[in-house]
This record gives C-alpha cells, sequence and structure tokens, in this order.
C-alpha cells in the first residue's frame, strides 16, 4: 500500500462491473422489477460501487441499520455513523432472492441488486439518532421523511459510476475513484494526506486551515462534496469553479490535489463528520479537517459538536486522524489570519462576516474584503449571485 493508511474495514471493495459483465446485466434488467432511485439513494450506490463506503458491497440490512443508530458501528464493530439505506413504498417493495434494477434520477440503468433481506424503515430510530432532532424543518430528517416504508437490503452490481457525464457536477476529470485518488498519491510519493471537505466555495479562513494541516503532511486532497445538497447551496460547478481558481493561484501544485466526492449531503452535523472522515479514509487520506460546524444546518448543533464525537467513536478502529480546528478570520491588529487559539479576539478587529451579509455584497457587485475571501472567487461568485437575482 505504500504506506498508506488501509481502507475502512481494511479492504476497498470494488462493486463496478466490467463491460462484458455491464452488457449482461443490461439484459437482465430489462425483464426485472424496477427501483427508481432518489438522487441521495443514487448518490450512496456509486460510493459503495466505488468502495468510498467500504466495506459496505450493498445497501443495509436491519441488523446494521439498527447498529449504526444505536452504536454508530455496523453489527460487526467497525465505526460507522450514518444509515445508507434503499428505502421503497412498502407496495413496490421486492421480495427475498429477487433481482431488482436500480435506476438513477435520469433514468439511467445504474446496478443491480440481489436482494437479501427486507425491513420496515425505523424512522422514529433513525431520525432523532442521526440528526440530534425530529424537526421536520431540519433538511436531513425531512429527507428521511420522504422516504419509503420498507428498506432493501442486499449486494449490488454497479453498472455505471457516474450516470449523466454530461451534467453540470460530472467533472469527469476529478471525479476519480478511491482507487484512482490512492494512485494518485502513490505517484506523488505522498503517504501522508490531509483531506478538507466543503460544501462551500473556501474563503480566507477556509484556506488557513488547509495551509496549517499541510505542513504536518505529504499532500492535501481538496474534496468538495458534488453530490445533493439542499435548495439555497451554492451550485456545484460554482463552487469548482472557485476552488479551481483558488488552487491555481494560491496553492502549490506539487502538495495539493482537487478532487470531488459524489456524495450526498445529510446535514447531520457531528454524525456526519464521522461519515465524511471515513470515506476520506477510504480515499487514502490518513488525517481530515474538522473546523467549526463541520457539516451543520441552522443552530441544530454546538460550534463544536462534530469535533467531540470523535471523542465518543474508537479511534484505532476509526484510523483517520481528525484535525480540529477552532473558528479562523482576519485580524486588523495582527496583521493576518488568526484563530481563537492562536490570537485574542476583540471587538472590531475581526474581519467576520455572516453569510447573509456576503450575499447581499456579491448581489451588489461588491467583493468583501480581500481579507475574507479572494478577489478572484469573489468575481465568480458576484458573476453567480447577480445571475441568480
Amino acid at each position: 500500500m505504500h504506506g498508506l493508511i488501509a481502507p475502512h474495514g481494511g479492504k476497498l471493495i470494488n462493486r463496478l462491473v466490467d463491460a462484458a459483465t455491464a452488457g449482461k446485466l443490461k439484459s437482465e434488467a430489462q425483464g426485472l422489477p424496477r427501483i427508481n432511485l432518489t438522487p441521495k439513494q443514487s448518490c450512496d450506490l456509486e460510493l459503495i460501487g466505488n468502495g468510498g463506503y467500504s466495506p459496505l458491497t450493498g445497501f443495509m440490512g436491519k441488523a446494521d441499520f439498527e447498529s449504526v443508530c444505536t452504536k454508530m458501528t455496523l453489527a460487526g464493530g467497525d465505526v460507522w455513523s450514518i444509515p445508507v439505506l434503499l428505502s421503497v413504498d412498502k407496495s413496490k417493495a421486492p421480495k427475498v432472492g429477487d433481482r431488482v434494477a436500480l435506476h438513477a434520477p435520469n433514468g439511467v440503468l445504474q446496478g443491480v441488486m440481489t436482494v437479501t433481506e427486507t425491513f420496515p424503515h425505523d424512522k422514529k430510530l433513525e431520525i432523532p439518532n442521526v440528526f440530534r432532532t425530529e424537526d421536520p424543518a431540519h433538511p436531513g430528517a425531512a429527507k428521511v421523511l420522504e422516504e419509503g416504508d420498507t428498506c432493501v437490503a442486499g449486494p449490488v452490481d454497479v453498472l455505471t459510476l457516474c450516470v449523466d457525464p454530461e451534467g453540470p457536477e460530472a467533472f469527469l476529470d476529478m471525479r476519480l475513484t478511491p482507487i484512482q485518488v490512492r494512485e494518485q498519491f502513490k505517484q506523488r510519493g505522498w503517504k501522508t494526506v490531509v483531506a478538507f471537505q466543503t460544501r462551500n466555495p473556501i474563503h480566507r479562513a477556509h484556506e488557513y486551515v488547509c495551509k496549517c494541516a499541510q505542513e504536518i503532511v505529504d499532500g492535501l486532497l481538496i474534496h468538495p462534496l458534488v453530490g445533493e445538497t439542499k435548495a439555497g447551496d451554492i451550485p456545484a460547478d460554482v463552487r469548482m469553479e472557485c476552488i479551481n481558481i483558488l488552487v491555481a493561484n494560491y496553492f502549490h501544485p506539487e502538495h495539493t490535489l482537487v478532487s470531488v466526492l459524489p456524495a450526498a449531503m445529510r446535514y447531520a452535523g457531528p454524525r456526519e463528520a464521522i461519515h465524511h472522515a471515513i470515506m476520506r479514509k477510504n480515499y487514502g487520506c490518513s488525517h481530515f479537517i474538522v473546523g467549526r460546524d463541520h457539516a451543520g444546518v441552522g443552530n441544530y448543533y454546538g460550534t463544536y459538536d462534530a469535533q467531540a464525537i470523535f471523542d465518543e467513536v474508537d479511534g484505532d478502529n476509526l484510523g483517520i486522524r481528525p484535525l480540529k480546528f477552532e473558528h479562523s478570520a482576519w485580524s486588523k491588529k495582527y496583521g493576518g489570519m488568526v484563530s481563537q487559539k492562536s490570537f485574542p479576539w476583540t471587538e472590531g478587529d475581526i474581519i467576520n462576516l455572516s453569510g447573509t451579509k456576503v450575499r447581499d455584497m456579491l448581489k451588489a457587485g461588491q467583493r468583501p474584503p480581500a481579507e475574507f475571501s479572494r478577489p478572484e472567487v469573489a468575481d465568480v461568485l458576484i458573476k453567480w449571485a447577480q445571475s441568480t437575482g
């Protein structure tokens, strides 16, 4: 393994079939019952297929589901924090032993599954455990409430990873599988790699924590999430344009790699921080940046809850090391980026803008201060903000 971290569970799963098998499965699928995947389920199927969800080989059964909800481990003991379920309407649920065709939201045949188990989708168990709230307005909880009442479990054979290669979120040149990312690390001679997760453009505080982390490892994987996000989030193609401009101008090319993660956001805060870390372990990263309100939404989670949860799981089994960063911003007095740990914050000294304030500035065609956002990034966001009205 060239010294890279071992995948979660010890073995990198690959459920993507070869071209000959894909041809046979396409023929078989024409006579199979059809399940139309939601965007979240389609993202999950891609990550099962490419090994990002190792050690999963298919959608979870009841024992794994209940263990994940109550203990944050799979039934076999490996740390796991988010259920990965294929839930359908009870009236459309296949029987154990059936083969079913899994179609992406755009109609593309994405996989074929052998049903080994069906069980009721216990949303009253999942929602409070995973999201730490039962508020139906929480975007992750709302998605679960919309899902079917019967879960279908079993191993999958995946025909295609990117179901929409012409789509705005395909990024085929950066849509690298865990095998491909690990190969990139090997070619660059990296043994220790830190991953940075984001669903937003990178502003100066993000850049600062990435640079701090780079000092202690061989390389940085900037790994933005491009799967399903909620309405109101900045579109993936805009975010990627911002990231590519930033990296080209302000990061060292020999120590930085950009790839994309085709995962759906759950907005589950602490639990999702663990989930994001496990995926990056599978992609070959030894360290994972956990910042302020990681994967949070609204006021559902405390500022550093997503850091504290790493102390609740078996760190040896988790394997990947969290790097916990304080809230960072530009200090006028200090003349640079500081965290609340490295320099005292005083009223009027710290340049720290709210998301609402930044959006108002962008829509008005104004760049936020250069101490908050790089001007090249701001210009991309201004163009987007003004195009959305």
